[in-house]
């Protein structure tokens, strides 16, 4: 038998049951959620002058895969995208939430879902799961980004259902170092090259010294007043 400390102990008899607070005040399956998200391939959105960039690494390992069918990227509605980071089959499943919450709006008030609403509403879904026994928190973090009547916003969503408003944002692997590079470098009167070049530039810090950017591998999202677009291979291929 191995010894077992009683830190460890103390860890043990709090990290089986969602529902349990430790004494320093951890639920540990929510922080063990958060473990997970730092495993995953990051993404990053800016905000600009005319609307906002969002970038998305989908970290693709064997040549026998195919591109497309990795998804990192979704899109919910014509004003809105979500990028997701960690786990995401549990990040689709909050998308396909969100996109109903979308379309429910849109039938009941005629017009397209405000993005803050939206951000609540699945919010408050990824907060019910860190709250019940026989359930488990999402694995995956969120980066909402969209504009509609009151401007343009992005959003993170963390397993814990907690919900916060960026300028500029990063998720994923190397979160601390990406976000640091974003705090640095953004300003509010950014171009919409300028803020590709950011975006891109800041996906770029997650990479080993000898690694590059691949970019079929990389989703480039185009969110203005006028319209949403994947932004074509061309327009980014000779920033990576």
């Amino acid at each position: 038998m191995f010894p077992i400390s009683n830190n460890n102990a103390m860890a043990q008899a709090y990290d089986r049951s969602i529902t349990v607070f430790s004494p320093e005040g951890h639920l540990y399956q929510v922080d063990y959620a958060s473990k997970i998200i730092e495993k995953g391939s990051p993404a990053v959105a800016v905000t600009y002058k005319e609307g906002i960039v969002l970038v998305a690494d989908k970290k693709i390992f064997s040549s026998l895969v195919i591109p497309s069918s990795v998804e990192k990227v979704f899109k919910v509605d014509k004003h809105v995208w979500v990028a997701c980071s960690g786990l995401i089959g549990d990040g689709r499943r909050l998308v396909d939430y969100s996109r109903q919450m979308a379309q429910e709006n849109k039938v009941y008030y005629d017009d397209p879902i405000e993005i803050d609403t939206l951000v609540k509403k699945v919010g408050n879904v990824v907060q019910y799961f860190t709250q019940y026994g026989g359930a488990r928190p999402f694995g995956v973090s969120l980066i909402v980004a969209g504009i509609d009547s009151l401007g343009k916003h992005i959003y993170e969503i963390e397993p814990s259902g907690a919900t916060t408003a960026y300028k500029a944002i990063a998720i994923g692997q190397n979160k601390p170092k990406l976000m640091a590079h974003l705090e640095k470098n953004y300003k509010d009167n950014l171009n919409f090259e300028d803020a590709l070049k950011l975006a891109i530039k800041t996906l770029s810090l997650n990479l080993e010294a000898k690694q590059k950017l691949d970019s079929k591998n990389i989703e480039v999202i185009h969110i203005n007043d006028n319209n949403d677009s994947v932004v074509p291979f061309e327009k980014y291929s000779k920033l990576i």
